[in-house]
């Protein structure tokens, strides 16, 4: 009987053995394609860091040069310019858009190399004259000098903003709080090097919400105003009709759409052609606030690379022959 009694008891622990030992072994298995699949993530992952690392520079390099290429531009323009006596319009090469284009038909690439090496990638762009807008930085000017400066608000450039407000329905009453906010930061900028609860002066336009203007007004303005560190003058030759009427107390849509009319057939070298070709505008013409020639540009690239589309946005300011960036900023994700 003792002899039977055991043979059940060590059958009993021998299975539980068996199912300690298999127990064991699905861990270990679990284990190992745990780790496993870790290090294949981690391998996945190190390939897609590599290749956004290497997306981001090719894309630097590119638009990188595709913005030489357009500061190359326009200096060949502003030489063409100085020898000829021309103006700008919208008629001159730096104007005309660049459609998307595949750079692998440009780039030289290695014979021995097959189609896959070859960057694929496609680029387009546009230059802007931003003198074809209104400057929103003319709406304050520094008067006096050393410790009696003081910055008070340009009239006729808060006169030109309230019409184009009024041609685009925006309110006013914004328009209003932003100059306000402009000056007084201004005058602390004059006077007290410390910090203060006053906005940061706006070097774009998206800084003019720092002024309290909204995203929708924004929208509605970029066509036709722009932020520029220094005072400047409406280009008749590339402003829109809406900046011109804005600019021009007294002058409707349709007069200036003669001036466009005009200036597409034969654009104004002077400020005396435009008032000879265009009699409504004789007398409201000032070299105060307009001009026939730019000095600041915006250069816009954008660069489609694999699945990635970046854009770059940058001022570019043009002093004679001399083309040098302001400021870029670069839009990635789109």
């Amino acid at each position: 009987m003792s002899g039977a009694a055991h043979t059940p008891r060590r059958h009993r622990s021998a299975q539980r053995q068996r199912g300690a030992a298999l127990l064991l072994a699905m861990l270990v298995v679990t284990l190992v394609a745990t780790l496993a699949s870790a290090a294949l993530w981690q391998q996945w992952r190190a390939a897609e860091v590599e290749h956004a690392e290497r997306q981001r520079l090719q894309a630097g390099w590119i638009l990188t040069g595709a913005l030489d290429w357009a500061r190359l531009i326009l200096r060949e323009d502003a030489r063409g310019n100085q020898n000829s006596g021309n103006a700008d319009h919208l008629g001159e090469p730096w104007a005309m858009p660049l459609e998307e284009a595949r750079l692998s038909s440009f780039l030289a690439a290695d014979r021995t190399n097959s189609a896959d090496e070859v960057l694929e990638a496609f680029l387009s762009g546009e230059v802007i004259d931003l003198q074809s807008r209104l400057n929103f930085m003319n709406l304050v000017r520094v008067s006096g000098v050393g410790a009696a400066a003081k910055t008070e608000v340009s009239e006729p450039d808060l006169e030109a903003f309230t019409r184009l407000y009024e041609q685009l329905d925006l309110p006013l009453a914004e328009l209003t709080a932003a100059v306000d906010e402009l000056v007084t930061s201004a005058n602390l900028a004059l006077s007290d090097p410390m910090p203060s609860r006053t906005a940061l002066t706006p070097r774009k336009l998206a800084h003019l919400g720092w002024l309290g203007i909204g995203t929708g007004s924004l929208a509605a303005l970029e066509p036709h105003v722009a932020v520029l560190p220094e005072r400047t003058t409406l280009n008749i030759n590339t402003a829109s009709p809406q900046a011109i009427v804005a600019s021009l107390p007294g002058l409707d849509m349709a007069q200036a759409q003669r001036l466009v009319t005009e200036r597409e057939r034969n654009p104004f070298k002077t400020l005396a052609d435009a008032s000879r070709l265009v009699p409504a505008v004789a007398g409201l013409l000032s070299d105060t606030h307009h001009g026939t020639r730019s000095r600041y540009f915006e250069v816009r690239g954008r660069l489609r690379l694999d699945d990635a589309v970046i854009e770059e946005r940058s001022l570019v300011v043009r002093n004679n022959l001399d083309v040098r960036v302001n400021w870029r900023e670069r839009i990635a994700g789109r």
